[in-house]
């Protein structure tokens, strides 16, 4: 995976807590970094997947890990959500 610097702006009582030599802590990083796209919508797990180099099962069970959960939907809304894509087969077949 190719790799650029950027400037980054933190609060200088942060620097103890950041890791400044690479440890595996890059990728926690940049996973971090990327989840509030996944959040928004803006970008899948899978694309971040991607873009980190790695397997998406492995992002989400690193988000995982993190207390981040994969489905952030009550049982009721997935019921209604599985529900809606019965419908939708439905209509499909007939």
């Amino acid at each position: 995976m190719e790799m650029i610097t950027i400037p980054v702006s933190i609060p200088k009582n942060m620097i103890p807590y950041i890791e400044l030599k690479d440890n595996g802590f890059t990728f926690e990083q940049n996973a971090m970094l990327l989840y509030p796209l996944i959040q928004n919508l803006i970008i899948s797990h899978g694309k971040a997947a991607e873009i980190l180099g790695v397997r998406k099962w492995d992002l989400i069970e690193f988000y995982n890990k993190m207390g981040i959960p994969y489905l952030n939907q009550s049982p009721e809304e997935l019921d209604e959500e599985i529900a809606g894509f019965a419908k939708l087969k439905e209509k499909r077949t007939v």
